[in-house]
């Protein structure tokens, strides 16, 4: 199982942290306001479908997606076809990403972004913010109860939002016990990591319309844009098919169906 494989590495990583936590939350809570995340989304959500766009150079299932990829080039691409905000992995191991890639598409655009790896500490929160990140991804298969309500908590005490990634109703009840503002609905099968396109159709219903949508993986091309549209999502989050198309800011323009 892919998660397994990864969630392991980053928490040995994690047992190693030497760093003081409170004094790296201070520092934190001192840095400049966000770029609003999920009031991007809302207000965008509004006329069409949001387009969380991704830079993403590799994943474990289909190994190196763009040889060379420019993160700055992509990323000024992707706000010119109207990207609402972008996603950055920083995975280096299993994704090929890098807290630079971060920094570099956020310097370049005015788009929020989010930063795309594995939080298993607190330590991940703060460095999210650390590092410039408007917002912070959880994924609730990967964590605990009370490791998805204490990250939700300080990722909100130090001015980020939150989007919690879930893959069935059991991981979305979760989420939206501890208050989440953004739920994600990950079509990809976390055994198999084969995407099964009705999951995020069965389970948008029950998503209060208080809460921003967003469907993760395996969103293709402008049917599965409409699909997920009128089913009632707010937002994609797309990495391979534009990442790899030819003209990437007509691919993400092409998502935005109203």
């Amino acid at each position: 199982m892919y998660l397994d494989k990864i969630i392991q590495s980053h928490r040995e990583s994690a047992s190693y942290e030497q760093r003081n936590l409170d004094d790296l939350v201070e520092q934190s809570r001192v840095l400049p306001a966000t770029r609003g995340f999920g009031e991007q989304l809302i207000r965008g959500s509004r006329d069409h479908l949001c387009v969380i766009a991704e830079i993403k150079r590799k994943s474990p299932s289909k190994g190196v997606l763009h040889d060379g990829l420019d993160a700055a080039g992509i990323a000024e691409l992707y706000e010119q076809g109207g990207a609402s905000c972008l996603s950055v992995l920083t995975d280096e191991m299993f994704f090929g990403g890098s807290v630079e890639d971060l920094q570099i598409a956020r310097a370049k655009t005015s788009l929020p972004v989010i930063r795309k790896d594995f939080t298993v500490s607190e330590f991940d929160i703060v460095d999210a913010r650390l590092m410039g990140a408007d917002c912070v991804l959880l994924i609730a298969a990967a964590l605990s109860d009370d490791e998805l309500a204490r990250f939700f908590d300080l990722a909100s005490h130090i001015g980020l939002d939150v989007l919690v990634e879930t893959h069935d109703e059991n991981e979305l009840e979760r989420a939206l016990n501890i208050g989440a503002s953004i739920v994600g609905v990950n079509q990809r099968d976390l055994i198999t990591f084969e995407v099964d396109h009705a999951r995020a159709e069965r389970m948008a219903a029950q998503i209060p319309p208080t809460v921003v949508r967003v469907a993760e993986s395996g969103v293709r091309d402008v049917h599965d844009a409409r699909r997920l549209r009128d089913a009632g999502y707010d937002a994609v989050l797309v990495g391979e098919s534009i990442v790899t198309a030819n003209n990437p800011a007509t691919a993400v323009r092409e998502l935005m169906v109203n």
